[in-house]
């Protein structure tokens, strides 16, 4: 099955308070993470990731995909075009809270394989890995790489999506605390 990247500047990152149907997506990899009452599935995407991430009721599901990826507008709690840096927070019934980083960097092409190399390893080791077949133009494809930190009262999850064409990485770093 091909497995191509969409460019860069078309990607968005959302956030749900809810979650979304799981068709909705080309998923190529997933894993579960639990920790006492609250757990995730994480989920690599043919244009970055979703998260959906539960507890007592509450369904959070953040998305990294294509801004015109046909998503839906209910519930949704952020909306940003992938550019530069950005971080928000928001605050849910009961005391939960959700904070985000996300980055795009486009970086000089020796330091982007450097960086490509290492996330490969790392996902080899431990982690969500996926590595993108090449656009062509390329020799190389994408990669996206995801690792999880769970504690009882928190999740952290950060995720790295190449983009080889562009020379760009996505960074982000999304945290689920418990009051």
């Amino acid at each position: 099955m091909l497995s191509v990247r969409p460019k860069v500047a078309e990607l968005a990152f959302q956030l749900y308070g809810r979650a979304l149907h799981p068709e909705l997506f080309k998923v190529f990899r997933s894993c579960r993470a639990q920790r006492g009452d609250h757990e995730a599935r994480l989920d690599i995407t043919s244009a970055g990731h979703v998260i959906t991430w539960r507890y007592r009721g509450l369904t959070l599901t953040e998305v990294a995909a294509a801004a015109n990826h046909p998503l839906p507008k209910r519930r949704r709690l952020l909306n940003y075009r992938l550019r530069d840096e950005r971080s928000d927070r928001v605050e849910c019934r009961g005391g939960i809270v959700y904070e985000t980083t996300f980055q795009l960097d486009t970086i000089a092409p020796e330091l982007f394989w450097v960086l490509q190399q290492e996330l490969a390893r790392e996902g080899e080791r431990s982690g969500l890995m996926h590595q993108f077949d090449s656009s062509g133009r390329m020799a190389l494809g994408a990669l996206s790489y995801m690792h999880v930190e769970t504690r009882s009262r928190s999740m952290r999850v950060q995720a790295f999506h190449t983009f080889p064409d562009d020379f760009a990485i996505v960074r982000s770093r999304s945290t689920f605390e418990l009051p």
